[in-house]
């Protein structure tokens, strides 16, 4: 199939991806954009775990107070230069991730975060809740596994579907941004505020 300028321009436009790799990913999905997109998340997922172990010494802190100054959030990302600490892109993404923060509410940044009785509280009452619906003993498990992972996807920060976005996760976003930067970068810390109520970090 041809590959069309229009088409690499229309990719690019979605993605933010380089000119060749929106080239090759329409090749690669024969036109398809929907895939092509995906072949890009893919490829921006292999080449961030690439760098995951590089050190992130740099990047900022973006606050955000949101409802006439009802909530309010902190959120520190890293990266690994000043140079992208500094670039639009990089502070769009924290400024984003602010604001999904504060729509959202998450408990950690991701399941590590989360303390072990959080965890084992929520498998108790999945699996009475299991219990007492007259379930089969024997996939109980199966039951408890599904609805945790339904809750890590609602508490844990890059397991969350992106405010803007559901069709992403916050992890994907932020895996986008580090195929576009070529840089390891991390999300360290965040702490919510909302008037009246402890914070959540």
């Amino acid at each position: 199939m041809q590959i069309t300028s229009a088409m690499v321009k229309k990719l690019r436009e979605k993605t933010n991806a380089g000119i060749m790799d929106c080239k090759a990913a329409l090749q690669e999905s024969q036109g398809d954009m929907e895939k092509a997109v995906d072949y890009l998340r893919q490829k921006g997922l292999a080449v961030a775990q690439k760098r995951a172990g590089r050190t992130a010494s740099e990047g900022l802190i973006h606050s955000y107070i949101h409802a006439g100054g009802k909530i309010g959030v902190m959120v520190e990302v890293n990266c690994e230069t000043d140079f992208t600490a500094r670039s639009e892109a990089f502070y769009d993404f924290a400024k984003n991730l602010a604001m999904h923060i504060a729509a959202t509410n998450p408990l950690s940044i991701d399941r590590e975060g989360l303390s072990p009785e959080v965890v084992a509280r929520e498998q108790e009452i999945y699996r009475a809740q299991a219990l007492d619906s007259g379930k089969p003993e024997k996939i109980l498990d199966k039951i408890v596994e599904g609805k945790l992972k339904k809750f890590y996807q609602e508490v844990c920060l890059l397991e969350q579907p992106y405010v803007r976005d559901t069709d992403i996760t916050v992890e994907d976003l932020l895996n986008e941004l580090r195929a576009k930067t070529g840089e390891n970068l991390i999300v360290s810390r965040f702490v919510r505020y909302q008037l009246g109520e402890d914070s959540a970090e």
